[in-house]
């Protein structure tokens, strides 16, 4: 074996055990979710999703696909209070050679869209991907039943659930209320803006989001992590670089990963232990089929 094979051996190997799971080299089944690090964030995606089969496990040709990031503050890609812009585009350029009919990008941020939505890097990266931008005009919103164990109707935005397929991309932060936020808390940006009045209860409301929205893929973008002072931060160091990327079928397994990463248990954040308790999916990470490659 040679020195460069080992030492990616080793780094794989290190993975695994930080993660405690067992590695699957026998049965050739399809791996939910996948992990990549190591390389640059448009490489992590694509690996991510080739793991699980590629694009077209998800998209069929002829699709609206709904890209929902985290736009959520006036921040740059450096200070990792949105997803990021790499992340997006090459989701927007995967999805359009799977055959998607229209690849829309649409969040309803914390601060003004028309501000977020350049600031972040995300327009521009997704329009020149070939996706529309769609911005978060109130005309947009319409009540609809929820129907959650918590959470009964809500104003969502109309193109979320007139899409063929959604796609969640968050990216992974702290946050006050929840600890963390990944893929089930970015759901609130695809609600009314008057969202004050579900922190309360904001663990019952993701949740029950989460399961009403039902995501074909999620990509919890994992490169850059603001490991404090989340969800806005505004400092470098409140951030620290990962070069993650966790991408999967089971949006609650992708979360339990991601709180693995800010060595997190999953069982100790309240939206994993309820989504785990109402069988949304998997927090037991030995329980699931986990592809992990280190690109160093």
């Amino acid at each position: 074996m040679k020195r460069r094979e080992f030492l990616q051996n080793a780094v794989y190997a290190g993975m695994l055990l930080n993660f405690n799971v067992k590695p699957f080299f026998q049965e050739k089944k399809t791996p939910d979710p996948s992990l990549v690090s190591g390389a640059p964030p448009d490489v992590l995606t694509r690996k991510a999703i080739d793991l699980l089969r590629g694009i077209a496990e998800f998209v069929s040709k002829n699709d609206v696909v709904m890209i929902k990031p985290n736009i959520a503050f006036e921040r740059g890609p450096k200070f990792a209070a949105c997803t990021n812009p790499d992340v997006v585009k090459t989701l927007v350029e995967l999805c359009l050679e799977a055959g998607a009919k229209e690849v829309k990008v649409m969040d309803n941020p914390v601060h003004p869209a028309k501000t977020t939505y350049p600031t972040s890097g995300i327009a521009e990266a997704a329009e020149k991907a070939g996706g529309q931008v769609i911005y978060p005009e109130s005309e947009r919103l319409k009540s609809v039943a929820i129907n959650g164990d918590y959470l009964k109707t809500c104003s969502v935005f109309t193109d979320f659930i007139e899409a063929d397929k959604l796609i969640n991309v968050p990216i992974l932060k702290t946050h006050p209320f929840t600890r963390l936020t990944m893929g089930l808390k970015n759901w609130m940006g695809a609600i009314d803006g008057n969202r004050k009045i579900y922190h309360d209860n904001v663990n019952d409301v993701i949740v029950d989001l989460s399961a009403f929205f039902k995501p074909a893929l999620t990509i919890l973008d994992a490169f850059r992590v603001m490991v404090k002072n989340g969800p806005t931060g505004g400092s470098l160091s409140d951030v620290e670089e990962k070069q993650t990327v966790v991408a999967g079928r089971d949006f609650v397994a992708v979360d339990a990963m991601g709180a693995k990463i800010c060595k997190f248990k999953p069982k100790n954040l309240g939206f994993l232990k309820k989504a785990d308790k109402l069988g949304l999916g998997e927090i037991d990470l030995d329980e699931l089929h986990i592809e992990m490659r280190a690109r160093r």
